[in-house]
């Protein structure tokens, strides 16, 4: 994945803010909307593609847009660079490939130390009953 190719391709749109910010929030669009054609990007390859809409399938439109929105502070600027570090770790997430879970073995002595717990409470339940004579 290149990253400056990633941020050049990237399209960005101003929007209303909803939340805190008095008047001006009528009157300033600070949200700011990224959108990002993962199917026509040339920063990454085709297998990297494959494996973003994977994982990213819940995020990506049917044409293939992936689109994430910044509204968490008053700057535009700020909700910008917010975007852009959001789709930065959401791809990296992506990309990262999990290591490969190693099966293990129950040790004997756990084993039955389990058993053992077992039996010592079954035998105070035991002689919480009244006797059967």
């Amino acid at each position: 994945m290149n990253s400056e190719i990633l941020l050049a391709e990237l399209q960005f749109k101003a929007v209303r803010s909803s939340g805190a910010g008095g008047q001006n929030v009528n009157k300033v669009a600070s949200k700011a909307v990224l959108t990002w054609d993962v199917q026509a990007s040339q920063a990454v390859g085709a297998q990297e593609k494959i494996q973003i809409m994977e994982k990213l399938a819940a995020r990506i439109s049917n044409e293939g847009v992936l689109q994430i929105s910044s509204e968490a502070d008053r700057s535009q600027l700020k909700n910008r660079t917010n975007a852009e570090k959001k789709l930065l770790r959401l791809v990296a997430q992506a990309l990262e490939v999990p290591k490969p879970r190693k099966a293990t073995n129950i040790p004997f002595s756990v084993k039955m130390e389990r058993l053992a717990a077992k039996k010592s409470k079954s035998e105070i339940k035991q002689n919480r009953r009244k006797p059967n004579f």
